[in-house]
């Protein structure tokens, strides 16, 4: 899939996840005593392809339980895949493009991890409260060897300004900063070891809109100012639609559908897609009858044959529950995972 004509930085090819949720200790005897039970499996990513272009913003949408945060750090390298293979676009002690990251030698992962960091949902939870917080931005940097510690102060006041933080806040604990304070702490960090790309995780859930909206002006600033590339994960359309040029939305594991930002908002094609859309607020003079998808998201320990979706799919057909749908490319740069992208009948 080739969603972008910018040059990729980042791809991950067929990757998957899977979590072993091993037996208790009732369960393991029962187990030897002869009951049909076995470790549960949780499928939390299964076989998803994506290319990210270099400087692009990707959003990645989705229900809670759908795999977004895990999706995230595979991307980065926090966890290992169950299958499927990443890979970096960007020269690597000279080698030749793209990298598979994990066949690359320790000094060469080591490097590129440098390029990818992460921004927390929560930062307080990420940052150590009994470390201050200048000292938690510039361990990384000092021990990588990017600057020097004569060179500190002067490096973490330009930072924190950078992020729109004062100086002489360097020496405060997290505690003591409020929510929006503890995000841009967040951000300076994940940029003091200058990276390429950054993933996004719930980034702005926690904050209050009007603070909502300042820090995701401050990543769009970033972004012109650093030429940064975004994997940008949210549940809240309305904050994908603000900073994304491009969104994918997954369910329960797998990518349904992905397009640019405009694309998706005016002609959203799977099923699963058009009804987040639909439930967005509109400026409209009119009263609306909201229709909440019907049904709750199914365990990923147990997900639905066939398409994940079928359940809770207005427009499903028997061979639903059957056939899994691929990735089909509906449009130019426009891609969906239905049933009814072969038959053209909706």
């Amino acid at each position: 899939m080739t969603p972008s004509t910018k040059s990729p930085l980042l791809e991950l090819r067929q990757i998957g996840k899977r979590f072993s949720i091993p037996l208790d200790l009732a369960a393991r005897i029962a187990s030897r005593l002869g009951a049909n039970i076995s470790d549960e499996t949780v499928h939390a990513v299964d076989k998803v392809s994506l290319t990210i272009a270099r400087g692009e913003v990707v959003g990645l949408v989705g229900e809670s339980g759908c795999g977004k945060s895990t999706l995230g750090r595979l991307a980065l390298g926090l966890y290992t895949p169950s299958e499927g293979q990443r890979f970096w676009y960007g020269n690597v002690q000279g080698g030749q493009s793209p990298a598979a990251i994990d066949d690359l030698p320790a000094a060469s992962q080591r490097a590129i991890q440098l390029r990818m960091q992460m921004v927390f949902q929560d930062p307080y939870a990420s940052l150590n409260p009994r470390m201050r917080v200048g000292t938690a931005i510039s361990e990384a940097p000092l021990a990588h060897g990017l600057i020097r510690a004569p060179e500190r102060e002067e490096w973490l006041a330009q930072l924190l300004q950078k992020v729109g933080l004062d100086a002489s806040l360097a020496d405060r604990y997290p505690h003591q900063f409020s929510g929006g304070q503890r995000a841009r702490i967040g951000i300076a960090r994940a940029l003091a070891v200058q990276p390429e790309f950054i993933v996004c995780d719930e980034a702005v859930a926690a904050l209050d809109v009007s603070i909502q909206a300042q820090i995701i002006n401050l990543f769009m600033q970033l972004r012109a100012d650093l030429r940064l590339t975004y994997l940008f994960i949210s549940h809240d359309l309305g904050v994908v639609r603000h900073i994304s040029d491009r969104v994918v939305i997954m369910y329960l594991g797998r990518v349904v559908e992905t397009t640019t930002t405009d694309e998706i908002f005016e002609h959203p094609h799977h099923p699963y897609a058009q009804a987040l859309i639909a439930e967005l607020p509109k400026a409209a003079g009119h009263k609306r009858n909201y229709q909440p998808i019907q049904g709750e998201i199914p365990s990923p320990l147990h997900p639905p044959t066939g398409c994940h979706f079928h359940p809770r799919c207005p427009h499903a057909r028997p061979e639903c529950k059957v056939d899994q749908p691929p990735l089909r490319e509906i449009a130019p740069g426009h891609w969906s995972a239905c049933i009814l992208d072969q038959t053209d009948s909706r």
